[in-house]
């Protein structure tokens, strides 16, 4: 047993340890299907920073704009250039909206890190691609999002979604040590609920689209 609460949904009663693909012990919260890295094994702010910038996307890099534009594509018949977005989480070589301006649609970046940028206004959508597995504090994370999102504005979530237990002890995934909160299905059925969106789109991977609520 252990006193630690589920970071997305504050469960505290059905926890069981499990394995990933590296030396961390992980909880499963049977509650909201969040499964979460124990916050021992959490990096330091510099170690985090330092293991980030090792990262060398760009948008130099065909490889990495392809793989955006998985999120990108789907997004694009919600989206147009009256639309003001923000890339959350861009990292030190945005990308995102780089792709997106190619299109003529406006996109700033936010960056705890690499572009950190008042936050004071409301955005018609908003992108966080490989971004919500790296939330300490899930919960905290999404109400701050939602509150920059207004009133049907679009949430564009890209994040490796776990299938199964077994799977997730050899999956890839869990291997980046900055990775320390990973979702499934259930888990965004159960953010939609607590926080107030409805789906648009999903390919049962890594890629959703959420609307927030008008009245919530």
């Amino acid at each position: 047993m252990t006193d630690l609460q589920c970071p997305l949904c504050s469960d505290k009663r059905f926890k069981k340890g499990v394995s990933g693909a590296d030396n961390r012990k992980y909880y499963y919260c049977s509650n909201c299907g969040l499964i979460f890295a124990d916050p021992v094994h959490r990096l330091s702010l510099h170690e985090e920073k330092e293991e980030y910038k090792t990262h060398n996307n760009s948008p130099e890099d065909k490889g990495y704009v392809n793989f955006l534009n998985r999120a990108v594509e789907p997004a694009m018949k919600y989206l147009n250039s009256s639309m003001r977005g923000l890339d959350y989480g861009c990292g030190p070589g945005p990308t995102l909206s780089w792709i997106l301006e190619q299109h003529g649609i406006p996109c700033e970046n936010y960056d705890p890190f690499f572009a950190k940028i008042e936050l004071d206004k409301e955005y018609d959508f908003i992108f966080c691609t490989e971004c919500f597995e790296h939330f300490f504090q899930p919960k905290e994370d999404i109400k701050k999002i939602k509150k920059l999102l207004k009133p049907g504005g679009l949430l564009c979530v890209m994040t490796n979604l776990w299938t199964s237990f077994e799977a997730f002890s050899s999956w890839h995934y869990t291997r980046d040590n900055t990775h320390v909160s990973f979702y499934c299905e259930r888990t965004f059925q159960f953010i939609c609920e607590l926080f107030g969106f409805d789906p648009l789109w999903q390919d049962y991977d890594r890629v959703m689209i959420l609307q927030k609520r008008q009245f919530f």
